[in-house]
């Protein structure tokens, strides 16, 4: 432990002397000022990271860690990043003014920027990246003028960005992004034309546009200004820039044409103008662009035809024009270069052919050009590209087969040609290998014929594969059997004949199945009963024969059933789910008959059954005998119960406080607030009580389920440590628990408004829960679970998200709760917890039946859930009939709805919402709630397409809005293809 009376008097003499000049004779002074740097520093263990700061065991400090000296033996480098520290900055820091390079980024510091800093005159590099630090922007760092590196992103700073930071006249780099910064980008940053990299894009919101004076940064290399709010026209003094490389402004409100002057950046590599409302052509002067790399323009407003230019750009590897207004050919030349890896044009009104040349360098991996109106032969090229790994070409018009060799490349992972006007066969690859990261094949709606050939059971990694409305014939081959990682199979509306396969249930991985509208015959295969996991089966409108299978009913799995026109025979189960199911289900079998139908008729079944009275002598001894024993067992039982009751009683009474903060009560009157009245939530994770404590603050308190040892905790402890050290503006902080090593009691900070199921589905039903602040919550609890998946080390999975997990504040602030428990439940031994674990009813992600694994993906379909729940205001679940959940009914829902789309599923409690906000969230959803998980994005891609939100278009467009937006379901993947980026 340090001196403190040294401390003290240092202290008193830094106020003393307005500016300290260190000397040799001052070394004592600088190591006296670290440790001060270490007293005030919290972590879970900032010893143990600082434990080389030690005068006794090194009377050096030069030598400690993280820290670099000058020749003079003057402190020049403190180096703290990543090290789970916490709480202020500490303002000693300044008592080192030879410091010239500081990092604290990645750790949890809090609080507002200390004023004593402007001490440190000597500092070049200064980084806070990604830490928890408020207020407005630091003032004093513009006084620093030998600063070179400011890295302030990453926190919560709010306000405008002052005027005085375009005085530095040395600094390189300058990083404001994600922050909650407003106001205007003040003209003053064009004054700092040393600047190599400036960063003030995601998170912020600014109300302007890009000041002209961005010009003047001449030494600009990179230039990021992504999803910050940006309105107005791209000034055309950006073209100035001629060393930039990079220039990001994604995600804005930009509108206008494309400056010509752009084509002036010839050092241009990457160059991202996508999400916005730009309008116009792209200009000739763009050919001058030949160190480009990257192009992205998608979701703009351009239009007419794609310049051959594009296609000749010596450099380009990714060009992303999807969702704009192109028309025209595809320039000839695109991929000649060898260099081409990504193309996504989907979503234009593009017509001719596909190139020849697209994989000519063995480069490309992702081609996309659904939703166009293109048509000839998919070129024969494509079926040799080695490097291949997705090829999206659905809702166009191609015809032709498809190239024979497509199906064997070694990296395809994806393949979408439904939708077009293909012929020929489904390929048969023989015994070629096939990849096994080809994971879905959709060829729905063409004109393919002829049988499935046997090879289809090479097909290993298999996950969905769609062959409905084609012309097929012959048998469902056995081979299909092998397919085990097989979860959707559709071949409905099709000319198959033949019985239904046996084999078909060795798919042990399937959870749909749809056979429906073909010409099968034979019985109903017993051995489908075995598919425990298949959530729907639809064998309508084929020529079956014979019973339902009674070995269906033991499937609890299933949701969803359709025998309907068929020629079954017999009792219709009534047991399981079948007790559920809709008579439609089972409509145009004349000889079935059960409760759905018309009554069968009476059997041998309903004999009657003997009574007590009947029985022999000798069996109502052994009867008598029985219940005798039963009841010497049950008491021995209740005297074992009791004794552990009474030694559990003793165990509680000795309680334990951890604090994660400084706490003004004891565990002593945590323990008051557990009773009956206080309680306001239960479930599967513990029991929750509202306390208030003697200074009046408010608290909520989780009692967790016992661990089945009182000898240790499993580890809960160290696991909570993480919980607590944890500070998040959306995530609900945990300020200690109790234990006595059997119960444990955790204290949350209280939220006054409950939680967002209790408010969407409660007495006052949402009502009040207007769209704006619904939207608002969506994002908030996105960042939550964003800051948890992907900013904590390790990162933590929640395993439980739902409504009633999100708590809202006093201002319906929303604030991520219960992350984390269900791990802790398990590994406490707390088996009577199992929803926590495995997630809620209605919020299982559907991977989870077979894998038994939950990931990040898994909280990401539930978060999609939820959002659901905000867009229709109904319960995950109970409200659909028929085993049906929200994902199922929203699906079928905006499927057959021809004039009202997505006005059929909107919260009709809602007096108005603006319909491209409802609709934009809807497509979040929707991404989220993909049936296979690697489809769906990561809560960071989540958060940003939630904060992409689209300005409302002209009045005709907005009306029709919605019905044109819900048309195009089946192209919400296109959203994650800029994200795989």
């Amino acid at each position: 432990m340090m001196n403190h009376q040294a401390l003290l008097l240092f202290a008193l003499l830094f106020l003393l002397t307005p500016r300290l000049h260190l000397s040799a004779r001052d070394s004592l002074d600088e190591a006296t000022a670290l440790l001060a740097v270490k007293t005030s520093l919290s972590s879970s263990n900032p010893y143990s990271a600082l434990s080389s700061w030690n005068l006794s065991a090194s009377p050096d400090h030069c030598r400690w860690s993280y820290i670099q000296c000058s020749s003079a033996g003057h402190v020049s480098s403190l180096d703290l990043s990543s090290l789970n520290l916490s709480g202020p900055v500490p303002s000693t820091l300044s008592l080192l003014p030879s410091l010239q390079f500081l990092n604290l980024s990645n750790n949890l510091f809090n609080g507002s920027f200390p004023s004593s800093f402007s001490l440190l005159s000597n500092l070049q590099v200064l980084d806070l990246y990604n830490n928890n630090l408020t207020g407005p922007l630091p003032l004093e760092v513009a006084n620093l003028t030998d600063m070179r590196h400011l890295h302030l992103g990453g926190n919560f700073f709010t306000g405008e960005i002052p005027k005085v930071y375009g005085r530095w006249p040395k600094i390189e780099y300058l990083a404001l992004s994600g922050n909650e910064l407003t106001g205007d980008i003040p003209s003053e940053i064009g004054n700092l034309t040393t600047l190599r990299q400036l960063y003030l894009g995601y998170f912020n919101s600014f109300s302007g546009g890009i000041p002209i004076e961005i010009g003047n940064l001449t030494s600009l290399v990179r230039l990021d200004m992504a999803s910050c709010g940006l309105t107005g026209e791209i000034p055309p003094q950006i073209g100035n820039l001629s060393k930039l490389d990079t220039l990001f402004l994604q995600v804005n409100a930009l509108a206008g044409n494309l400056p010509a002057e752009i084509g002036n950046m010839g050092s241009l590599k990457s160059l991202d103008l996508s999400n916005n409302l730009i309008s116009g052509e792209i200009p000739s002067n763009f050919e001058k662009l030949e160190n480009l790399t990257l192009l992205n323009l998608f979701r703009n407003r351009l239009h007419s035809s794609i310049p051959s230019f594009i296609g000749d750009l010596p450099n380009l590897e990714v060009l992303q024009l999807w969702e704009n207004n192109f028309t025209g050919a595809i320039p000839e030349g695109l991929g000649l270069s060898g260099h081409l890896q990504l193309l996504d044009l989907s979503s234009n009104r593009l017509t001719g052919t596909l190139p020849p040349n697209l994989c000519f360098g063995n480069q490309l991996h992702t081609i996309i050009t659904l939703g166009n109106f293109l048509f000839g032969p998919i070129p024969d090229s494509l079926g040799e590209c080695m490097s291949l790994a997705r090829i999206r070409m659905g809702e166009n018009y191609i015809n032709g087969t498809i190239p024979e060799k497509l199906f064997t490349l070694p990296n395809l992972m994806q393949v979408e040609l439904q939708d077009n006007l293909l012929t020929g066969g489904f390929p048969d690859t023989g015994k070629s290998l096939i990849s096994p990261s080809l994971g879905q094949i959709s060829l729905s709606n063409n004109r393919l014929m002829g049988s499935l050939p046997l090879s289809i059971g090479n097909f290993s990694g298999l996950q969905k594969l769609l062959l409905d409305h084609n012309w097929l014939t012959g048998r469902v081959p056995p081979s299909i059997g092998r397919l085990s990682q097989l979860s959707k199979l559709d071949i409905s509306f099709n000319n198959l004949s033949g019985d239904i396969t046996p084999e078909i249930s060795t798919c042990k991985s399937l959870t749909f199945l749809d056979l429906s509208n073909n010409n099968l015959s034979g019985e109903i295969p017993n051995r489908i009963s075995s598919m425990r996991i298949l959530n729907y089966l639809n064998l309508s409108k084929n020529h079956l024969v014979g019973p339902i299978p009674q070995s269906l009913s033991t499937m609890q799995s299933l949701t969803s059933v359709d025998f309907s026109y068929n020629n079954l025979s017999g009792m219709v189960p009534t047991t399981g789910q079948f007790g559920y199911f809709n008579a439609t289900s089972f409509l145009g079998n004349p000889n079935l008959c059960g409760a759905y139908l018309t009554p069968c008729p009476l059997t041998n079944a309903e004999r009657p059954r003997h009574s007590i009275g009947s029985l022999s002598s000798g069996a109502k001894l052994i009867l008598v005998i029985t219940l005798l024993v039963a009841s010497i067992a049950f008491a021995v039982a209740a005297v074992i119960k009791a004794r552990k009751l009474k030694q559990s009683s003793l165990s509680e009474r000795a309680w334990k406080l951890t604090a994660f903060q400084r706490l003004d009560f004891t565990c002593d009157e945590v323990l008051d607030c557990i009773k009956e009245e206080n309680m306001i939530g239960k479930g599967g994770a513990g029991v929750v009580y509202k306390g208030t404590m003697p200074n009046g603050v408010h608290v909520a308190v989780k009692r967790l389920p016992a661990h089945n040892s009182s000898s240790h905790d499993h580890g809960f402890s160290a696991e909570i440590q993480t919980l607590g050290r944890i500070r998040h503006r959306h995530i609900v902080r945990l300020l200690g628990y109790c234990t006595n090593g059997v119960s444990n009691l955790l204290v949350y900070e209280y939220m006054p408004n409950g939680s967002l199921g209790e408010v969407l589905h409660g007495k006052k039903g949402g009502a009040y829960l207007h769209w704006e602040t619904r939207y608002k919550i969506a994002v908030e609890a996105a960042k939550g679970l964003c800051y948890l998946h992907h900013d904590c080390s390790p990162p933590i999975l929640h395993r439980d998200v739902k409504s009633n997990n999100i708590l809202l504040d006093g201002e319906f602030e929303a604030h991520v709760a219960d992350f984390g428990l269900a791990k802790f439940l398990r590994d406490s031994g707390a088996s009577e917890c199992m929803s926590a674990i495995a997630g809620s009813y209605g919020y299982i992600a559907p991977e989870y039946a077979y894998t038994l694994k939950v990931d990040e993906k898994s909280d990401v379909y539930s978060f999609g859930v939820v959002l659901l729940e905000l867009v229709t205001g109904k319960r995950p679940v109970g409200e659909f009939g028929d085993g049906v959940d929200i994902v199922q009914w929203v699906r079928t829902t905006i499927a057959s709805s021809k004039d009202g789309g997505l006005l059929k599923i909107l919260d009709t409690r809602l007096p108005a919402e603006p319909l491209h906000e409802a609709t934009h969230l809807f497509y979040v959803a929707m991404l989220c709630v993909e049936e296979q998980s690697v489809e769906r994005p990561t809560m960071r891609e989540v958060v940003q397409i939630l904060t992409d939100l689209p300005r409302p278009t002209e009045s005709k467009e907005e009306e029709s809005g919605i019905e044109k937006s819900t048309g195009d379901v089946a192209k919400l993947d296109d959203t994650k293809d800029l994200l795989s980026i």
